[in-house]
């Protein structure tokens, strides 16, 4: 067992702040198997008990961070083409691809998520394509990605806008305009539900193409979707409501022109990665502003650095720049923590402080989004995998 005390808990669960009137906690956190067994003012336990205890020295306790949707560990830091496993760019509709069968877990940014106190990350394939493929979400302490697994598939990765165009522009072949990106779309979405609704009654041969859309429909796991500009958001938003499925709306860049549109539909939004330049035409409107705005209309927000566009560790500070253009506080606390949990729908395991979930935990000496601010120590699956004091790099 292991014993956090004196710890200023920020527990980011409903429960434990109804329980004590606060979400800043000064308690005890005790962990068993790797899971989070009691959340406590105090925690005594008899002189017998197996267990390690930790005096936080009244620093801040709060869940692990997640980054809701990034690239780690499939485009690789300094290894050029060699490492860049990111878009599959001779086929436009490629829902078959699993992100766990290229995502390099000695990419350093995981050692780099996890000194950012950055316990899970959503990770996927690229924009490049209409529809790209399976995104997993996985922990960022491990060498065997298939022992990293949080959830997969987590989301079916769909592009609008001006990647896809460009990349198929000069190969003779659709998609070239925004209505061939929808109409790509629309075809292979009617395909998929035929095909499962055939092979649901034994009247289809199994198909790996199709048969990778099943918990799309099932309403499992939503559409990715790579949206810039308003219209983009507006026709990703039309076909998940053609077709009754769940989404996400994956930068959000023209979000904040449209916010309450956005609360409409009930998609929530993965804003970023603001801390990037305006290299393309549909971001040139990227603000650190929209997740406020979202977040005010009531739309559920979190943050994303996209990595490597921007560095995974900068997410808190991406965060902490949302907040300083309006974002409330406590949202941006949610951004990268029980609303991003809740956005890849992992939040039965992390994304709070609370009995029963993986105790996913990061230490700061300070609010993670100030740049001055400390990790003091990472804890994965009950385990310690960063101590700033040990830490000899």
């Amino acid at each position: 067992m292991l014993l956090l005390e004196n710890a200023a808990i920020r527990s980011m669960s409903d429960a434990i702040c109804r329980q004590y009137q606060t979400d800043i906690l000064e308690g005890s956190i005790l962990i068993r198997d790797g899971k989070i067994l009691e959340v406590s003012p105090r925690i005594d336990l008899p002189q017998s008990a197996d267990c390690m205890k930790i005096d936080v020295n009244h620093h801040l306790v709060m869940p692990g961070l997640i980054e809701a949707h990034c690239h780690m560990g499939i485009t690789e830091e300094k290894k050029g083409q060699e490492g860049d496993d990111c878009n599959e760019t001779v086929h436009p509709v490629t829902p078959m691809l699993r992100a766990i069968d290229a995502i390099n877990t000695m990419d350093a940014a995981f050692a780099d998520a996890v000194r950012a106190g950055i316990t899970a990350a959503n990770i996927g394939p690229g924009s490049a394509n209409v529809v790209g493929g399976q995104f997993a979400v996985v922990k960022t302490s491990g060498r065997r990605i298939d022992d990293l697994i949080l959830k997969f598939p987590s989301a079916m990765k769909v592009a609008f806008g001006e990647n896809p165009k460009v990349n198929y522009a000069g190969m003779n072949t659709s998609p070239v305009t925004r209505m061939a990106i929808a109409g790509m779309l629309r075809e292979e979405l009617v395909n998929a539900r035929d095909y499962l609704d055939q092979r649901d009654r034994n009247n289809a041969d199994y198909n790996l193409h199709y048969e990778a859309w099943r918990p799309v429909f099932a309403r499992e796991i939503p559409l990715k979707a790579h949206v810039h500009r308003v219209d983009d958001i507006f026709t990703a938003i039309r076909i998940a409501q053609e077709f009754g499925l769940n989404m996400t709306l994956d930068h959000c860049s023209e979000g904040h022109l449209i916010a309450e549109e956005i609360a409409a539909s009930g998609f929530p939004a993965i804003v970023g990665p603001d801390l990037a330049s305006r290299s393309k035409i549909e971001v040139q409107n990227v603000a650190f502003k929209t997740a406020g705005l979202l977040a005010k209309a009531g739309v559920t927000v979190s943050v994303t650095t996209d990595h490597p566009v921007s560095l995974i560790q900068s997410l808190p500070l991406c965060v902490g720049l949302s907040v300083k253009h309006g974002l409330s506080m406590e949202d941006g606390f949610a951004a990268m923590t029980i609303n991003a949990a809740k956005i890849c729908g992992v939040s039965d395991r992390i994304g709070s402080i609370e009995p029963g979930k993986d105790a996913d935990l990061a230490v700061f000496d300070g609010n993670p989004m100030d740049v001055f601010t400390n990790t003091l120590m990472t804890i994965i699956d009950g385990k310690i995998v960063y101590n700033k004091d040990e830490d000899k790099r």
